[in-house]
């Protein structure tokens, strides 16, 4: 019966994580983090399981190429150049998916990452876009 109630219960929360925006999404991370004292980002030497990576030595790994990237928004022009900011949120929105107010909420918390794992033709072009609008980005 224990074990039937608490599946209910996550089954009932897994259903309203589905329907929360990107951005809620980041602030709840951070939120778990907060209030349970854990960290969630992934560790140098350590796979997404959160095992030590063995296998090649530490050269080998340092001359391999990096085949995905992350495109972080740095910095958007201030209140007072409003039509760049404008631009830089549409593009946000193209980007992320986000709605308006979503992408502009997203960049009063900078630097924070707009697109991830994607190959690096994209994020040149997506830098490229957002720093002709006026924002700072750099690709990680």
């Amino acid at each position: 019966m224990f074990l039937k109630n608490t599946f209910k219960k996550v089954k009932e929360i897994i259903e309203k994580l589905k329907n929360i925006t990107l951005l809620e999404a980041v602030e709840l991370v951070k939120e778990i983090e907060d209030t349970f004292g854990v960290d969630t980002s992934i560790r140098a030497g350590m796979d997404t399981a959160g095992t030590a990576q063995t296998g090649a030595p530490e050269g080998a790994a340092a001359q391999q190429e990096q085949t995905e990237f992350t495109v972080v928004l740095e910095a958007v022009p201030g209140e007072d150049q409003k039509s760049k900011r404008l631009s830089i949120f549409r593009l946000i929105r193209e980007i992320t998916a986000l709605g308006l107010k979503d992408a502009k909420e997203l960049t009063t918390k900078l630097p924070h990452p707009l697109k991830e794992a994607i190959p690096k033709e994209q994020a040149e072009d997506i830098k490229t876009q957002l720093e002709e609008a006026g924002a700072k980005v750099k690709i990680q």
